[in-house]
């Protein structure tokens, strides 16, 4: 199930690394500021897979709650690195760090809707059920990474954010990756 849920994130991924972005206080170059973001996003990706591999066949309880708990750490530290980068140096910069701010915000709201799930789960019905609340959630954050994409690529008319992802080696990883 989670597998399903993954293909959105990949297909969001892949768009995001055409044109996106991160955020902080500090400025950063372009290209800097998009290889931070495409980082934070192969990183918490990567993590995701393994945790959705967890979840595949008969879960138990111990099982879910392995792979929730690492969802959520990945998801946190995704939640920390966006925040922490500065706001890339370009007339948009102050836009595309609003937009992955609020992205990171998102992140955040989804990992305490999961915990909640997961924390209430009783027998294994309760598993089955969590499972699919958890691939709905990861679904979620797939569509919201597209779409801060999409505000991102609409607020950087000039395209220089677009440009730096373009050349950011994290980011060309990404887009391989997510082939």
């Amino acid at each position: 199930m989670l597998k399903l849920a993954i293909m959105p994130l990949v297909v969001g991924l892949a768009f995001l690394a055409a044109g996106c972005g991160g955020s902080s206080n500090d400025e950063s170059s372009p290209e800097d500021w998009a290889s931070g973001v495409c980082t934070a996003l192969t990183d918490w990706t990567d993590s995701v897979k393994a945790a959705g591999n967890q979840l595949r066949g008969n879960v138990s309880e111990d099982g879910l709650k392995t792979a929730a708990s690492d969802i959520e750490d990945a998801s946190k530290s995704l939640q920390s690195d966006l925040k922490d980068l500065g706001k890339p140096n370009t007339k948009s910069g102050q836009d595309a760090k609003d937009a992955v701010n609020n992205l990171a915000d998102e992140v955040g709201d989804d990992v305490n809707e999961m915990k909640d799930t997961v924390d209430n789960v009783s027998g294994p019905s309760g598993v089955a059920t969590a499972v699919q609340s958890i691939s709905t959630t990861v679904s979620k954050m797939a569509t919201q990474i597209g779409s801060t994409a999409q505000t991102l690529d609409q607020a950087d008319p000039s395209g220089e954010l677009k440009q730096a992802f373009q050349n950011a080696p994290e980011c060309k990883k990404l887009t391989s990756s997510s082939s």
